[in-house]
């Protein structure tokens, strides 16, 4: 996934059990198809190739068991591990914040939700009947990806859908060509745990 025709989308499918999602590229291009193995008690997560499934380029595994500050290994297709995603424990509960750590356990970029307002009221409306249909066009949290200086790189935001199921990655700076992979695994993470807790 290195030199990424930006904007990035995220597709997740409606029809699947499982928590599936496709990512194209600005040309349309399939650049990975992502699924989270069910009924796990740790994460195991599957990038493959394409929609074909023929061939798994990484995964993304818990490091310990699930709980509010669980570390999770990007690996690539031979197991070797090139960084992880952290998420920030307590302060995680109001917003969203994660630290992305390179290959040599060097904390090397940030993602912080930008308002912790959207993700309560799509919570607290989305338990009302018939309403809940609705909150996916109205509520839609946006999340940064920050460097060590704190500029930001990329940007995830959710897009108007029901079911929240589609979202668009754009590129705000600059980043090294050589980190397109760990910033792309740590979102697809980040939005599968995001999606999860609603």
């Amino acid at each position: 996934m290195q030199n990424i025709n930006f904007p990035v989308n995220f597709q997740f499918k409606i029809s699947s059990l499982a928590n599936d999602f496709t990512a194209t590229d600005a040309d349309g291009k399939v650049i990975a198809y992502v699924r989270q193995k069910m009924f796990k008690l740790k994460e195991d997560i599957e990038i493959y190739n394409d929609e074909s499934k023929s061939a798994v380029n990484y995964r993304i595994k818990a490091d310990k068991w699930l709980d509010f500050s669980a570390a999770y290994s990007f690996l690539d297709k031979d197991g070797s591990s090139f960084g992880k995603i952290v998420r920030k424990g307590w302060r995680s509960i109001w917003k969203a914040e994660y630290q992305m750590i390179d290959e040599s356990d060097q904390a090397q970029y940030k993602i912080n939700e930008e308002n912790g307002w959207v993700k309560v009221f799509d919570s607290l409306l989305g338990e009302i009947p018939i309403v809940s249909f609705f909150t996916g066009y109205f509520f839609n949290p946006s999340y940064l990806v920050t460097n060590s200086a704190g500029s930001p790189i990329v940007k995830l935001k959710k897009l108007p859908s029901f079911f929240g199921r589609n979202f668009e990655i754009t590129k705000v700076g600059e980043m090294d060509s050589d980190d397109d992979n760990r910033i792309m695994l740590g979102l697809m993470m980040m939005i599968l745990l995001e999606r999860r807790r609603g």
